[in-house]
C-alpha cells in the first residue's frame, strides 16, 4: 500500500506577512514633556529567588503607539473603551509624506480620501534617527489645514509617526479639537519605517481602559 507523507507545518518557513508597526515600552523612553516618566521596574524577579516575574508599570495613558480616546480633547466624548472596534481594525491606506516639518494640505488633497477610510500618514518621524530616550520638540506634525479636510471627508481614523497628531508648541490643541470632535479616531506613536506606501489590513487594539482618555496599543499591518 502506498503511504501517505506526513503533512509538513511550513508555518515557521513562510513569513506571516505582518509588520509590528508599534514601539516598544521601556523605562526612559521618551515620553511627551507634561505626562509621567516611563518607568518598567521589577517587584518579583526568579532571579532573586521569586516563583515568577512581575513588573510595575508607571506611564501615562499616552506613551509610545496609543489611541486617543474622543474625551481626550472634548468634554463628554467617549472613551477608549467605547470605541468601536472597526475604527482601527480593517483596511487603512498608508500614505508617505515627504514634507521636512509638517503635514501639509496640499500632500493630502492629491489622495482623494473617503468618508470611512483609515489613513496612517508616513514621514520623515518614521526614518530620522531620532534618539528614544529624548523628546523631539520638532518633529513632522499634522497642519490645521490638513485635520480640516480630514473632518470634512469624514475619514474615520487617522494614524501618525510620532506621539503627537498635532505640533508641540504649534497647533497641538486645534488639530486634536478638529479631529476628536468629529469622530475621527487618532493613533499616535506608530513606527511605520518597515512600511511602504499602499493599501493594508490594520489591526490596532487600545488597552480598554474604562473611560480611558488614550490607550496604550499594539498596531500591526499586512499588505493587501
Amino acid at each position: 500500500m502506498e503511504q501517505l507523507a506526513a503533512p509538513t507545518d511550513c508555518s515557521a518557513k513562510k513569513p506571516s506577512g505582518w509588520i509590528d508597526i508599534s514601539r516598544s515600552i521601556y523605562s526612559g523612553m521618551a515620553y511627551w514633556p507634561d505626562n509621567p516618566p516611563v518607568r518598567v521596574e521589577p517587584v518579583q524577579c526568579l532571579a532573586d529567588g521569586d516563583i515568577c516575574n512581575v513588573s510595575k508599570l508607571t506611564l501615562g495613558s499616552h506613551t509610545g503607539t496609543h489611541v486617543d480616546g474622543l474625551n481626550h480633547f472634548i468634554k463628554g466624548g467617549v472613551g477608549v473603551d467605547q470605541m468601536p472596534l472597526e475604527a482601527t481594525i480593517g483596511p487603512a491606506r498608508l500614505i508617505e509624506i515627504t514634507h521636512p516639518e509638517y503635514i501639509p494640505l496640499d500632500q493630502v488633497e492629491p489622495h482623494n480620501l473617503q468618508a470611512g477610510e483609515r489613513i496612517l500618514f508616513k514621514t520623515q518621524n518614521s526614518t530620522r534617527e531620532y534618539p528614544g530616550d529624548r523628546f523631539i520638540e520638532d518633529f513632522i506634525y499634522l497642519s490645521t489645514e490638513a485635520a480640516q479636510y480630514l473632518a470634512e471627508r469624514q475619514v474615520r481614523t487617522i494614524g501618525v509617526d510620532y506621539l503627537s497628531v498635532g505640533g508641540y508648541e504649534k497647533n497641538v490643541v486645534e488639530v486634536h479639537k478638529i479631529l476628536l470632535g468629529q469622530g475621527i479616531w487618532v493613533i499616535e506613536g506608530l513606527d511605520l519605517a518597515a512600511a511602504q506606501p499602499g493599501g493594508y489590513e490594520l489591526i490596532c487594539l487600545p488597552l480598554k481602559l474604562k473611560h480611558g482618555d488614550g490607550g496604550l496599543a499594539r498596531a500591526v499591518v499586512r499588505s493587501l
